[in-house]
């Protein structure tokens, strides 16, 4: 079987003034022909595809399109991203919007994976990501303190839940709270807070201006509700938990360990205190964002993203402890992948939410290629 390239004309999604291009041509040649047996001429400059936004998916259950939906199958279908780019060093194919320049990418599961699939992205040269916005658009486990089932949670603060020093809770000592202990330190929360290298990739702060314009472009966006997830709202105590599904600002935990319970929801916001120096509010728990954002943070210092162009949402598909009257084991066993409580609610979610922002940027390309909006006003 033979490898494929995708190699474009040059002319690809080059900007535009005013409107978009007209739809380019892809042409996919394989590794044993040369871009001239396709273009007719060696004296033709390839330039990478200009790409506007990148959405950034986590996991998706059978085929992109047609079937029982993962976080990817709803971008796939409803933004248009038609045209499949072989991409043998990632984790999954991608998916593009020649048109809009919307590319849509599949990373897998955990931060290993994520890491990897988007630093092989970045460093793709078939594609220009220099002016492109990066939206994670994933579901995850929120706090009933702070939110519900099916909201969407905008966040200023990525957190690393994985790394650090852990003894087993069963033998630590009476007076500690929890068994994990930060990198490079004796005791839980030890103070002062240091990276033990300098730089553990514990902490990644987004950039604030353009998270509270997308969160002041999103908030009042209508989210699905349904009979069934009402009804297990009201099983929790905490008043958020009580609200139809809404959208909030709140900060995410990424650990690769799918933890659940009432003992490391209190861990989860005590971390996340510690880490961003109080400044940071645990809301909502995913399995990779760390992983994303380290490959970005390293791929913008070689200059092929930027930084300050990363936005991260995560919609709830379940909360991330039992409720009152079952265990933390029993609610962990009726936790799984399409089993959510409000599984399909949170993926319909990430996309209903995260659309807006994706076409807004798309539609303002004139504007947000070289000016990254902020606040709550429009684009200038």
């Amino acid at each position: 079987m033979r490898l494929f390239s995708v190699f474009l004309l040059s002319a690809m999604l080059s900007v535009c003034t005013n409107a978009y291009c007209s739809s380019p041509l892809v042409a996919i040649v394989t590794v044993d022909q040369h871009p001239s047996d396709v273009t007719g001429t060696t004296d033709r400059v390839f330039r990478p595809i200009e790409i506007r936004v990148v959405v950034i998916t986590m996991f998706e259950v059978g085929a992109d399109t047609g079937d029982a939906p993962g976080e990817y199958q709803y971008w796939v279908e409803r933004e248009h991203l038609d045209t499949v780019i072989p991409f043998p060093a990632g984790y999954h194919d991608l998916r593009l919007n020649e048109k809009k320049g919307i590319l849509g990418v599949l990373t897998g599961v955990g931060t290993a994976r994520t890491a990897a699939t988007i630093m092989a992205l970045g460093l793709d040269p078939r594609f220009d990501l220099t002016h492109a916005y990066f939206l994670v658009a994933g579901i995850g486990g929120i706090d009933p303190r702070m939110g519900s089932l099916g909201s969407a949670v905008w966040s200023d603060y990525i957190v690393d839940g994985d790394l650090a020093h852990e003894i087993d809770a069963r033998e630590i000592p009476k007076d500690w709270p929890t068994g994990y202990v930060p990198l490079g330190k004796s005791t839980p929360y030890e103070q002062p807070r240091t990276a033990r290298f300098g730089d553990d990739g514990n902490i990644y702060h987004l950039n604030t201006p353009l998270v509270d314009w997308a969160f002041a472009l999103t908030k009042d966006t209508p989210l699905p509700d349904t009979p069934a997830i009402a009804a297990r709202r009201k099983q929790y105590a905490e008043e958020a938990a009580h609200r139809p599904p809404f959208v909030l600002r709140g900060d995410n935990l990424s650990a690769s360990t799918f933890w659940h319970g009432k003992l490391l929801n209190q861990w989860a916001r005590d971390w996340v205190k510690y880490q961003t120096d109080g400044h940071g509010t645990y809301a909502i728990c995913g399995m990779e964002d760390t992983g994303t954002m380290q490959s970005l943070t390293w791929l913008a210092h070689a200059h092929k993203v930027d930084i300050n162009r990363v936005l991260i949402l995560r919609t709830a598909s379940n909360f991330d402890q039992q409720r009152p009257g079952i265990t933390a084991a029993e609610s962990l066993g009726e936790t799984k992948v399409r089993q959510y409580s409000a599984y399909l609610p949170a993926l319909d979610s990430a996309y209903r939410v995260g659309h807006l922002v994706v076409d807004q940027l798309v539609a303002d390309w004139p504007q947000t290629r070289d000016h990254i909006p902020t606040g709550s006003g429009p684009v200038k």
